[in-house]
C-alpha cells in the first residue's frame, strides 16, 4: 500500500453494510431488534419490509454467536487464505518455453573510485566485477554499506535494524568460498537491504507497527533464502508504513533524499529511499496498492512489481491475499531484474505462485516487440503530461511502432475493499481489542478506520466485488490482447488500481523531475508472466535517457 496519492477519493466509494456489524450489537449486551436492522439497512443500503426484518432476528443472533466463536480461534498473520487468486483469465494459455540460462553481463575492468564513497552508486554489476575480481572483500564491501548506513540514515530514517552480526559473519563465509574457488553469481557478496515485513531468524519482524514493534518471528522468508543462496548479504531490515501502509512508522516517517523535507512515500518506505541514497544497491519491496510503484517514483529508483503469483510470500506479512506480490528495487532495470531471476519461482509454501519461465533479453529489438501506450491517459491534462509524452518520442526513436490501447472502463469506486476487507481479517484482532490505537497514523484514510469501517461490508458484497473482479480481468485481456506491452503514466488513468487487482506485471522507473526537482516516474506494464519482454523494453529506454545516473545531491560526493 502507499498514500503518496489520493486514495482517500477511493475511500470515499466505501460500501459498507450489515451483516458482519450484528455480531457487535450482540457482544455488546444490546438485543437485535427490528429497529436496529432498520438502522443497519441504511449503512448497508438495502431496504427490508417489516415483516422481513422480524423474520431475520434468529438468523441475525444466530450469526452473532457464531461470530464469537469464530472469534475466540486464533488467527495470527501467517494463517493463510485458502482461496488463491489465480490473475490467468478463463481460457487464457500462458505460453511457457523453456528456460534457458540467463547471462548476467558483468563488466570486466572494472576499478575502485578515486574518492571510496563514490562506491555508493556502483551498479550490482560493477559491484560484481569488483568482487569477482577479487579487487574488495566482501567484508570490505558490506563494512563500506554498513558505515554508510549508521552515518547517513538519521537523515531518512529509513533503517528499522541494522543486521550487522548477520552480514558480517556472512561476509567473511563468502570470501573463504571466493578463496576456495566457489563463486556463486553475480550476487555474490552484494549488500542488500529488505522490507521489515519479511522475517528473518534472530531478528525483530516489526511490520513498521507499534503493536508488532518487538516481535520476532521464528522463519526466514523464501525469498532472504534464496538471496542468500545466490549469496547476496542483507544489511538491513527498512522502514515501512505501519502495516504496509505510507511512510509513518512507529518511528517516525522515512523521507525522501532528494528533499528530506518530505516523506520518501510507502509503504516500501525505506527500500526505496535508501537504495536511492546509496545505502545498498538493492532492496526487497513489495506491492499491494502501489507499495512499489509509488516510493520508487518519490525517490527516483527502478522497481519491477512482478506478475501476481511469481515470487513467494512466504514469511512476509500479509496484508491481502489476492493482491501482495514481491519485487525488487534498485537504480537501474538490469540490477532489479537480476534479482527478480533469483527470487521468482515457487516454493512449498505460497500455492499462489507458479512456475513460469523468465528468458532475459538484454538487446532486444523494440521494432520486434509490440509496444502500446494507454492514448486516453497520455491525452489528457496532469501535471507531468509533457515529460511523459517524451517517452514516447524516445521509443518511437529506438524504433518501436506505437499501438494506441485504451483500458478497461468499468466503474472501480468500491474495489479498494478488494485490499481493505483481506487487511481487516489479516489483522482483526487489532480492531477487536482496539490495539490499533497504537498506530502513529490514524487520519480518516489510515488503517485503523478503514478496517473498523469495512466490518460493516456485507459478505455478499465482497463476493460480489470479486466477480466484477473478474470481468475486469477479462476486459483487460482484451484491452490489452494485440501488444506485448505498453507504456502508462504511472497515476493517471486509473492504470495503477487496474493492474493491481488485475495482476499484471510492471516496471516503474525515472523519467525526468517536476518543476521542484523532485524525481518523475513512468510506468511500462507486461503481460502476466511475461516479464521478459517487458523488462527489455523498459531497460531500453531507461539505457537511452540519462536519469538513472543522476542521484540525491545531498548523498553523492559530487553533487550530480
Amino acid at each position: 500500500m502507499t498514500r503518496s496519492f489520493s486514495f482517500s477519493s477511493l475511500c470515499s466509494g466505501i460500501t459498507i453494510g450489515i451483516i458482519m456489524a450484528s455480531g457487535f450489537f450482540l457482544l455488546s449486551g444490546r438485543e437485535i431488534t427490528t429497529e436496529t436492522v432498520e438502522h443497519a439497512e441504511k449503512i448497508a443500503g438495502l431496504n427490508f419490509t417489516p415483516d422481513q426484518r422480524e423474520q431475520m432476528l434468529s438468523n441475525l443472533q444466530n450469526n452473532a454467536e457464531a461470530f464469537e466463536v469464530l472469534r475466540s480461534y486464533e488467527l495470527s498473520n501467517d494463517v493463510p487464505l485458502p482461496l488463491y487468486f489465480d490473475p490467468t483469465p478463463p481460457g487464457k494459455v500462458i505460453q511457457n518455453p523453456p528456460q534457458h540460462q540467463n547471462e548476467w553481463q558483468i563488466p570486466s575492468g572494472v576499478e575502485l573510485p578515486e574518492h571510496h564513497e563514490d562506491l555508493a552508486f556502483y551498479t550490482v554489476l560493477e559491484l560484481s566485477s569488483l568482487v569477482r575480481e577479487r579487487k574488495i572483500s566482501v567484508v570490505d564491501l558490506t563494512t563500506f554499506f554498513l558505515n554508510r548506513l549508521k552515518e547517513h540514515d538519521e537523515k531518512l530514517e529509513a533503517i528499522v535494524t541494522i543486521t550487522e552480526e548477520r552480514a558480517l559473519e556472512q561476509a567473511r563465509k563468502l570470501d573463504e568460498e571466493l578463496e576456495n574457488g566457489r563463486y556463486r553469481g553475480p550476487l555474490h557478496g552484494i549488500p542488500y537491504g529488505a522490507k521489515d515485513l519479511f522475517s528473518v531468524k534472530g531478528y525483530k519482524t516489526t511490520w513498521g507497527a507499534t503493536p508488532y514493534m518487538d516481535q520476532e518471528i521464528d522463519q526466514t522468508a523464501t525469498v532472504i533464502e534464496k538471496l542468500d543462496e545466490a549469496g547476496a548479504v542483507l544489511i538491513a531490515k527498512t522502514t515501512l508504513g505501519a502495516l504496509a501502509y505510507g511512510d509513518i512508522w512507529f518511528g517516525g516517517r522515512t523521507n525522501n533524499p532528494w528533499n528530506p523535507e518530505i516523506g520518501s512515500s510507502g509503504s516500501s518506505a525505506g527500500s526505496s529511499s535508501g537504495t536511492s541514497a546509496g545505502l545498498f544497491p538493492f532492496a526487497l519491496g513489495t506491492e499491494t496498492l502501489g507499495s512499489i510503484v509509488s516510493p520508487s517514483t518519490r525517490n527516483g529508483v527502478t522497481g519491477i512489481r512482478p506478475t501476481f503469483g511469481r515470487v513467494s510470500r512466504h514469511g512476509a506479512m500479509a496484508l491481502s491475499w489476492t493482491m501482495d506480490k514481491v519485487g525488487p528495487i534498485a537504480r537501474t532495470v538490469e540490477d532489479a531484474a537480476l534479482v527478480f531471476d533469483v527470487i521468482r519461482g515457487p516454493d512449498t509454501f505460497d500455492h499462489t505462485v507458479k512456475d513460469y519461465s523468465f528468458n532475459y533479453q538484454p538487446d532486444a529489438d523494440l521494432s520486434e516487440i509490440k509496444i502500446g501506450y494507454v492514448k486516453p491517459a497520455f491525452d489528457s491534462d496532469y501535471s507531468q503530461a509533457e515529460t511523459d509524452r517524451q517517452v514516447l518520442a524516445v521509443l518511437e526513436e529506438l524504433g518501436a511502432d506505437l499501438i494506441p490501447i485504451e483500458l478497461p472502463d468499468l466503474a472501480l469506486d468500491g474495489m479498494f475493499n478488494v485490499l481493505t476487507a483481506e487487511g481487516a481479517a489479516a489483522f482483526d484482532e487489532l480492531t477487536l481489542t482496539g490495539r490499533d490505537s497504537l498506530l502513529v497514523w490514524q487520519e480518516d484514510n489510515a488503517w485503523p478506520n478503514s478496517f473498523r469501517a469495512v466490518r460493516f461490508l456485507p459478505a455478499v458484497e465482497w463476493i460480489q466485488l470479486n466477480r466484477v473482479r473478474a470481468k475486469l480481468i477479462a476486459e483487460m485481456d482484451e484491452a490489452i490482447k494485440d501488444v506485448d506491452v505498453y507504456v502508462s503514466p504511472a497515476f493517471a488513468g486509473g492504470n495503477l488500481l487496474i493492474t493491481n487487482l488485475t495482476g499484471h506485471p510492471s516496471v516503474v522507473l525515472k523519467n525526468g523531475y517536476s518543476d521542484e526537482g523532485q524525481p518523475l516516474s513512468i510506468t511500462f506494464v507486461g503481460q502476466l508472466f511475461d516479464e521478459a519482454n517487458l523488462i527489455s523494453v523498459a531497460q531500453k529506454y531507461q539505457e537511452a535517457t540519462p536519469w538513472h545516473n543522476e542521484h540525491p545531491p545531498l548523498f553523492s560526493r559530487t553533487g550530480d
